[in-house]
């Protein structure tokens, strides 16, 4: 299957692998294992990025770098960008937590990208799916949301040309237009591309994420949509390019941007902020980060200084050194300088960690004054709310009438 090809992208399944040695799941509600990003190629039915095309999109560590590395109908929001035509990014977050640096890079890859090609920006925050699958109340999703949507606003976006969707608040356009594409999904689909949903909510949350993708499109007209996303989101697009396939509904199928997960500091994996493995989130002042890398960043090292100096160490495994890879060395001159040090034994661990820690404070000390300079929430949020018109293009899209 092409990445282009109109029948059931979903039913490419999210399963482990069949090497007993490297067993690995990846799905939105569940990653463990070491992941090999070759074989979710086959499995997902996506395409490797080419060098072509990762020329064309602005310039970026995480594109060059192939963190970034793979995916679907990529050249038709390219070819808008380069054009002049329109062209959207969607992604989003599920409020279940303070804000990592495993959710904002994202984030900022969005805001690098409309900033060097004017793409307008969706932003959805799913507080419901959360609800449905986490062991929390809507009081608890609501104090994260709202701290997230702060962190979100810090990042940058240009006010005219992004959106940011919450559920439960904009239910009134999300779930009309969510229904209308659940008519369109049949529990197959959705076991098959999920396994058994533990509720009738996440069951039905399919119909919802394709609200999401599509609404640039059922509000804009018919256009070139590109989502960025890990790649345990992909199940969500696979979905709703299903969905978009359909005659009924005037939009074009979105297009994934597929990334590698951020390393978790215990070494490789995903970063979350779920789970018992420390993550560094947007709030942490100096110290703090300084403390969980040099504590808890996996090293690529050997066991003494001697055996280093003399062996070298592998910046492969090396947490801090994938930190700096993946974001946090913009020069790739400097990076492969590190990368050299490293290996032959003339950087320590320790320098090494440092290095990254002092990158990874300034970067957060930025996105920190940013946020702390934001005034009252509604008001902040009031630039990047869907208008009334825009609720009513979108349901009218769809067939539906208020």
């Amino acid at each position: 299957m092409t990445t282009d090809d109109t029948t059931m992208d979903a039913q490419h399944d999210t399963t482990t692998t069949d090497d007993d040695e490297d067993d690995f799941t990846v799905t939105p509600y569940d990653v463990s294992g070491t992941v090999d990003y070759d074989r979710l190629l086959d499995r997902f039915g996506a395409d490797r990025l080419t060098d072509e095309q990762v020329r064309r999109f602005p310039d970026h560590p995480m594109l060059r770098r192939r963190i970034y590395y793979a995916g679907r109908s990529v050249d038709p929001f390219l070819d808008a960008a380069e054009a002049g035509r329109p062209h959207s990014i969607v992604t989003g977050i599920g409020p279940s937590g303070p804000m990592h640096l495993g959710h904002a890079l994202v984030f900022y890859l969005a805001k690098a990208l409309q900033d060097a090609t004017g793409a307008t920006v969706l932003i959805p925050l799913s507080d419901d799916e959360k609800y449905y699958g986490k062991d929390l109340t809507y009081e608890d999703v609501a104090g994260y949301r709202d701290e997230n949507l702060r962190d979100l606003l810090a990042v940058g976006f240009d006010p005219e040309q992004t959106t940011i969707v919450v559920d439960t608040e904009d239910a009134d356009v999300v779930y009309p237009v969510a229904s209308a594409f659940a008519s369109h999904l049949t529990q197959s689909t959705v076991d098959a591309t999920y396994g058994d949903p533990e509720n009738v909510g996440l069951s039905f949350y399919p119909a919802v994420q394709t609200a999401h993708l599509l609404l640039p499109q059922l509000i804009r007209g018919a256009h070139p949509t590109l989502v960025p996303v890990a790649v345990d989101q992909d199940p969500h697009v696979r979905v709703c390019r299903d969905v978009a396939a359909k005659e009924q509904f005037p939009v074009s199928k979105p297009g994934a941007l597929l990334g590698r997960f951020l390393p978790t500091l215990s070494g490789p994996g995903k970063m979350s902020s779920s789970d018992d493995a420390p993550a560094i989130h947007l709030d942490d002042d100096e110290a703090t980060v300084r403390e969980t890398v040099l504590t808890h960043a996996y090293s690529g090292g050997q066991e003494s200084v001697e055996a280093h100096r003399e062996l070298g160490g592998d910046p492969s495994v090396d947490v801090a050194f994938q930190f700096l890879r993946f974001f946090f060395e913009d020069d790739d001159e400097a990076l492969a300088s590190v990368e050299r040090a490293y290996r032959d034994g003339d950087l320590l661990s320790g320098e090494l960690k440092q290095r990254a820690a002092d990158r990874i404070s300034a970067f957060l000390a930025d996105h920190q004054r940013r946020k702390a300079e934001l005034g009252d929430l509604e008001s902040e949020l009031e630039p990047f709310r869907l208008t009334e018109a825009d609720r009513e293009r979108a349901r009218r899209a769809v067939g539906l009438r208020r």
